[in-house]
């Protein structure tokens, strides 16, 4: 058997597809997955704010406030990526900030949401079960909020794991992998703050 048999046939057994890493593929899936469950929260929402009295709901929601932890969420993926990029060089040290800088700016972030939640239920009861709008506000913004929260987690896994000395500028696919899905609940944040806060 060739050389390139051989290869293929190893490949075949370990069930691997060539030029893709299984474990970039598998959070490549896992986010399919998410993009379509969030795609159906979103569907709900719109279709539910345009019922008569929708928008009484706006009138209660701190949009300032709100953007300020936009703001940090979004600042959290620059430092995701400067994080990357400090690995790449070879700098354990910056990913070590960067990291830190991040799962600081996430927990901001939860902060503000709770800080929000907190005020919308004493201020204005306004609660998951006080309306329609109540409902589909704090399902989307709060298994948004679960996702961050998972993504710190998340994080602080691949922190320890860089004290342990177990990323180098050759080996950091995991910190890659983290940074996939971090983007992508940033992504989904702008859509979900876009639609809930500005229009």
């Amino acid at each position: 058997m060739s050389e390139a048999a051989t290869h293929e046939h190893a490949l075949a057994e370990a069930g691997s597809v060539p030029g893709v890493d299984n474990r970039k593929y598998g959070v490549w899936l896992f986010i399919a997955s998410e993009v379509m469950f969030f795609t159906a929260l979103i569907g709900m929402f719109i279709a539910y704010r345009g019922r008569p009295g929708s928008e009484v709901y706006k009138q209660v929601l701190n949009v300032p406030v709100t953007a300020v932890a936009t703001f940090l969420l979004l600042t959290s993926s620059l430092a995701v990526v400067l994080a990357i990029a400090s690995i790449q060089r070879g700098s354990k040290r910056g990913l070590i900030a960067w990291l830190a800088v991040v799962a600081l700016l996430g927990a901001g972030f939860i902060g503000i949401q709770f800080t929000e939640y907190y005020g919308l239920y004493n201020e204005h009861s306004f609660t998951l079960s006080s309306s329609i709008f109540g409902s589909t506000f704090f399902t989307l913004t709060g298994f948004h909020g679960l996702h961050v929260i998972i993504g710190i987690l998340w994080c602080l896994g691949v922190l320890v794991r860089t004290l342990r000395g177990g990323f180098t500028a050759k080996n950091y696919q995991a910190v890659e992998l983290f940074g996939l899905y971090w983007h992508f609940v940033d992504v989904v944040w702008i859509i979900l703050f876009t639609l809930i806060y500005l229009l």
